[in-house]
């Protein structure tokens, strides 16, 4: 079995040699293996990827990409359009379980469909997830794009 978390090898068709690869390399290989159709396929920011969206949107499946430093512009973008946002669209407050208070709320567009150089983009949103201690009263708050 491939394991899609780890740098492995993959067999190279017809050679008894095997190619080394990184996660980008085996997300392929992977996923030729099982039926994505119709799926939802999430990855984080390493495989935020224009080849592997063409890909899976090649294969009728869906995608979540989280969008960080590796596609600067996409995340300018993103961040951009969000930056003067109003309500949450949702926010959903966790049970003050593992000693914290989480909530949670996203944004959602499509504003940039037809603007943002990136294959098959249906919506981009914004989650943030504010955290209280319940101990110590720190707070934290961190914004993930996707």
């Amino acid at each position: 079995m491939l394991h899609p978390k780890k740098v492995g090898a993959l067999s190279v068709e017809g050679k008894d040699e095997a190619k080394q690869t990184n996660e980008i390399g085996m997300f392929g290989a992977v996923l030729d293996a099982i039926e994505i159709e119709d799926k939802t396929i999430t990855a984080d920011a390493l495989l935020t990827q224009r080849k592997l969206a063409s890909y899976l949107v090649g294969r009728n499946a869906h995608y979540h990409f989280t969008v960080k430093g590796n596609q600067k512009a996409l995340e300018e973008n993103i961040a951009l359009l969000f930056q003067n946002r109003a309500a949450p669209h949702h926010e959903d407050l966790s049970p003050p379980d593992h000693g914290r208070i989480e909530t949670r709320r996203i944004w959602c567009s499509t504003a940039l469909n037809d603007y943002l150089d990136f294959p098959h983009v249906g919506q981009v949103f914004l989650i943030e997830r504010d955290v209280v201690n319940k101990k110590s009263g720190l707070r934290s708050v961190e914004h993930a794009l996707v």
